[in-house]
């Protein structure tokens, strides 16, 4: 059995150990919010958090993942409550048919440096097949950008 941590939840995985942790997540934990592009790496759409940091799930066998934290789009927020960074994406079309946006809003949710260049650099391993990423690049700052007090 692997035990892990998925969105602040212990959960327990009885299967194969090669299993790849985007079927995992899809699969045996009903987590569809993970979306497997490519199944090589190259795209970023099922992109996750795994301790922390930007993974592509379609690479992991769930058997690297024993004692770890993985986060999904799930963990952002439901519908209804919204994240700042998702209604970002709403608001400034930075979601368009919404099949890269989970792994654009994982990667964007842990960017340090926010200027659109550094957005730009640290959202290049993801691909969008309908926006030319200005979208994307300005949800990701408006939802960054430090708030004025009044």
């Amino acid at each position: 059995m692997i035990s892990l941590t998925v969105n602040g939840r212990k959960r327990n995985f009885k299967g194969p150990p090669f299993k790849r942790l985007i079927d995992v997540l899809r699969e045996d934990f009903g987590l569809t919010g993970t979306k497997e592009g490519c199944g090589e790496g190259e795209c970023g759409a099922c992109t996750v958090l795994v301790d922390g940091k930007p993974a592509a799930s379609c690479l992991i066998p769930i058997c690297q993942m024993a004692g770890r934290r993985i986060e999904t789009v799930e963990s952002l927020g439901p519908p209804g409550r919204l994240s700042p960074l998702q209604r970002s994406f709403q608001e400034h079309a930075g979601t368009q048919c919404g099949f890269c946006a989970p792994g654009l809003l994982m990667t964007a949710s842990r960017l340090k440096e926010t200027g659109a260049d550094a957005v730009r650099v640290g959202l290049s391993g993801h691909l969008c097949r309908c926006t030319g990423y200005m979208h994307i690049v300005e949800s990701v700052t408006k939802a960054t950008r430090p708030r004025r007090k009044r």
